[in-house]
Order: C-alpha cells, then structure tokens, then sequence
C-alpha cells in the first residue's frame, strides 16, 4: 500500500509541474515577441523582416516587434539571439551568410551556425546576377567566357564587400566556369554599381535589386542570375546553368530562426504560422516589389540546406584565399 501511495503522490506531483509548462505553451504568446533584424532599416532584409513582423503578428495575435541590430555582418544580432532565452519571445530573420558564410571565414564567432539555432522557416530568396558594362562584347555567359579566355587581362569583377554573398558567388562561379577573375571589392553596393556603369571596371555580382534600376536605364547589362531560377522580375535572362552548367546555383536566402530549445508546442505554432505567412499573396507580391523571390522551405529543410552549404563555403574559404 505504502508503494501504491507514493507512486500515487510522484504522479500527481509530474502532472503539477508539467502543468503549468503546458499550459505556458499552449497559450503563447501571452506578451509582444521581438524578431531581430541583424541589418540597417530600410534594406532588403529589413524591409522583409518588417512584412513578416506584421504578417506574423497578426497570425500570432500579439505584436512582433522589428528590432534592428546591425553590425560586423549580422554577427551582433545572430549573437543577440543565440543567446536569448529559448521561449519563443526572441526570434531572428537573416540572410544565408549568418549561418554559412561568417562561420566559414571566421571560426570564433560568438554563435555556432548549427547548434545556436533552431531553423522555423524560409521566406524568401535573394537572387544575384552578373552585370556588365555596356563595352563588353559579350551578351551571355558563354560569350562572355569566350572573351575572357581570349583577352583574361582584361576582366576583373566586383562585389559589394569582400566575404559577401556577391564575392562568394563570383568565386564559385569562376571555379565552376574554370577561369580565374580577379576580385575587387566595394563597401557596398552603390560604389561597385557606379564603377560598373562608369567602366571602371567590366564585371560585378550584385542582387537583382539593386540592379534593377540600372538596367532599366541602360546603364549595365545583364550576362546572367546565378540562383537556381530565373529572377521573377527579369524573366528574359537565363540562369548559369541554363547557359551550360547545370546545377550551378549562388544566391542567398532569408530564414527565420530562434534559440535552440524552444518548448515542441511552440516549435510547432511558429513553423506553422510562418509557412501560412510565407504562402500570403500579399508577402508574395512585396517581395517581388523588392526585388526578391518567394521561396518558402520548412525549418527542417533550412536546417539541412545549412548543413550542406556550410562545408561548401568553407571549400570555397580555402580555395579562394578568403581566410580572415
């Protein structure tokens, strides 16, 4: 009898303090959740991380609040998250360098890419694309690697910052092609695009978004997009591997995570309720507005994406020479 009872009271006592934990979780959120954005305002990923917030925050019924932490290349709002309580009330919305790129080029970062964070959801891609200077005589990628074999003292190519998605991309694409192209970096987009259109130099890797505007008016050309997929917004120019290498895809991507070891319940809610988001017609439209692309994968997906290009930029790190 005496075992009965106190197998009794351990019962009662396990079922008293899962409770209230459950009961936590089944009403979150009871208070605002911040979601971090490790980049200036009024950027791209700012201006998705904001369409998120509010489309969230309404799928939610609390407010999410845009909070801003740029500095050292997301590395200071990654941090803020990596080390926020795993409640569900700090979550994070970043580009793909966060989580492959600053771990390849500098192995002590105050985060870990894979253990740091639990991966909730993709929501957009960010295409990149070769531009060139009008004088170049070349209208695609196989004509322009026909002049570059010809003349390779001629080519350098830009991007918006050395270890950027843009240098990362160019040098994946030069090995890829089996060609060697000097790297010249820019701080930031701007002076790399006013070089470009004044043909200081012939070639950059920049986003689609920024590019836009310049090619509308004449002023640079389009050789090809790197990502996967042709670029909503430029649909008339092909893709690397459509231009003879199949399989070939660099572009970045934006993922909402939190601190690793959120309550299942919670997990749950937020993987479901930002898949809904991602799905809107609404967020669609905005990020094609932007010069992005809607692309949804799930937390699990990003996880494994994650995994496998993590090594890869790290390959390119060595080959390269991008070694901090």
């Amino acid at each position: 009898m005496k075992k009965v009872f106190a197998n009794v009271v351990r019962l009662l006592l396990a079922a008293a303090l899962a409770g209230p934990a459950l009961g936590w979780a089944q009403n979150y959120p009871a208070r605002p959740v911040q979601l971090v954005i490790p980049f200036p305002p009024g950027g791209a990923v700012d201006v998705v991380g904001r369409l998120v917030a509010r489309h969230l925050g309404e799928r939610l019924g609390q407010a999410v609040v845009a909070d801003n932490r740029a500095g050292a290349g997301t590395v200071v709002g990654a941090a803020v998250v990596a080390n926020a309580a795993p409640d569900g009330y700090t979550l994070l919305i970043s580009s793909g360098s966060t989580f492959t790129i600053n771990p390849a080029l500098n192995p002590k970062l105050p985060y870990d890419a894979i253990k740091s964070f639990e991966p909730l959801g993709m929501t957009a891609r960010v295409p990149l694309i070769l531009l060139a200077h009008p004088s170049v005589a070349a209208n695609d990628f196989a004509q322009l690697l026909t002049a570059v074999r010809a003349a390779p003292d001629k080519f350098v190519y830009g991007s918006f910052g050395s270890g950027t998605t843009g240098h990362f991309a160019g040098e994946m694409l030069w090995e890829r092609a089996g060609v060697k192209l000097t790297h010249v970096p820019y701080k930031g987009s701007a002076p790399a695009m006013t070089d470009l259109m004044g043909g200081q130099i012939p070639l950059t890797v920049d986003t689609v978004a920024a590019a836009l505007p310049h090619l509308k008016a004449g002023k640079v050309k389009a050789i090809a997009v790197l990502g996967e997929r042709r670029a909503p917004q430029l649909p008339q120019v092909p893709t690397i591997a459509e231009g003879g290498y199949p399989g070939f895809s660099a572009d970045s991507w934006l993922a909402v995570v939190a601190p690793r070891g959120l309550p299942a319940e919670v997990r749950a809610r937020l993987h479901r309720e930002i898949a809904t988001v991602a799905a809107a017609p609404e967020v669609h439209q905005a990020l094609v507005n932007s010069g992005l692309q809607p692309a949804y994968e799930s937390g699990d997906a990003v996880a494994a994406r994650i995994e496998d290009e993590l090594p890869r930029m790290r390959a390119t790190v060595r080959r390269a020479g991008m070694e901090n």
